[in-house]
């Protein structure tokens, strides 16, 4: 395979652009307030802090659906107790870097996962010019079948060992930590990465989006898992994109596959020195699930844009896509493009000079 063409990712946080899509909307009653924010160069985490800081509530019982990059501008949710929408927005423009956008009451605490997705706008800069019919080829082809449902390296932390870390624990070599957020942040990282190592397997044979005997398949519009017993009935309806085969979330109360699909699984575990049984202590970090082993992108959309480099004008990919809760951009881009950082550090981007449709 040859090597992918490196582009600069995140020169600037106007360059990652993210917006948080709802799971429902807030009730307008209730001791909780959901306020939406936008905030550029902060953690989800210090966006709270500082607002609870402000307004003179406990940080730790104020609410995220989702955790949203710190070099980026995102809009997301958040719910802060006992606060009263009125003094929320008074806060609207205190700061340069963190805005409260709108503030109405709701009976609950916002937690991880209440949300739909989220909607990006990715600027992609110094993509060589050669390697742009063959990007934007990639990129229609993902809005066509779909991307490996890979998990990202954020998954597993900034110095991506949080799954040996977790494994060390399953194991019995080492603990985990007592702080029950950083716990789960840990054995999820684990789940991931044997996700990761089945999806790789798969993605390798040609299996990952073409069901097998004992497959546990998802139907990508409701959400509802079935076993293929019968691969000529089902490959058909995975082509048209109805449904994709799933991969092991491990957990002691995850629904297996069954077969040869089903020890394929298993042996992931084995690899480690696991059984399903060794999570059952940890139920409480993950009960297990499933996860599609493939990411649709219904709606992504490409724009080349222009700008000025030392007198000739360079390709800038403008990608714009909605994701589904629990999947990652990077997963998308990566599939096309080499992502580096090179640039964060230097001056500003050149301005933007033309377009194209």
């Amino acid at each position: 395979m040859s090597a992918l063409p490196a582009v600069v990712f995140k020169a600037t946080p106007e360059d990652f652009v993210v917006d948080e899509l709802d799971a429902y909307a807030a009730s307008g009653t209730g001791t909780h307030t959901f306020v939406r924010i936008r905030k550029r160069g902060l953690t989800t985490d210090q966006a709270i802090k500082r607002l609870a800081g402000a307004l003179g509530v406990d940080a730790r019982a104020c609410g995220a659906a989702g955790m949203k990059d710190k070099d980026a501008v995102t809009t997301q949710r958040l719910s802060l107790p006992e606060v009263a929408p009125e003094a929320a927005l008074a806060l609207a423009d205190k700061w340069d870097d963190l805005t409260v956008l709108e503030a109405a009451r709701h009976g609950n605490k916002l937690k991880p996962g209440h949300l739909e997705g989220n909607r990006f706008v990715i600027r992609l800069r110094g993509l060589p010019e050669a390697a742009l019919e063959a990007s934007l080829t990639g990129f229609q082809r993902i809005g066509v079948v779909g991307c490996p449902n890979a998990f990202g390296p954020q998954r597993f932390g900034r110095d991506g060992d949080n799954a040996e870390r977790a494994l060390a624990a399953v194991r019995g070599d080492a603990r985990f930590p007592g702080d029950p957020r950083d716990r789960r942040f840990l054995f999820s990282a684990l789940q991931s990465r044997w996700f990761n190592v089945l999806l790789e397997s798969r993605v390798q044979d040609g299996t990952w989006i073409v069901p097998q005997l004992g497959d546990l398949l998802k139907k990508h519009d409701s959400g509802g898992l079935f076993l293929c017993e019968d691969v000529e009935v089902d490959r058909p309806r995975a082509e048209q994109k109805e449904l994709s085969p799933t991969g092991p979330m491990f957990g002691v109360s995850m629904r297996e596959a069954g077969g040869e699909v089903q020890a394929r699984e298993a042996a992931i575990l084995a690899a480690d020195g696991v059984r399903i049984e060794h999570l059952a202590p940890h139920k409480s970090l993950g009960e297990g699930t499933r996860r599609s082993l493939r990411l649709l992108v219904d709606d992504l959309a490409v724009e080349v844009l222009r700008e000025d480099q030392g007198g000739h004008a360079s390709p800038v990919l403008q990608v714009t896509m909605s994701l589904t809760k629990g999947a990652y951009a990077t997963t998308v881009l990566g599939q096309v493009v080499e992502l580096t950082r090179s640039r964060a550090e230097a001056e500003p981007p050149a301005e933007i000079v033309e377009a194209r449709d």
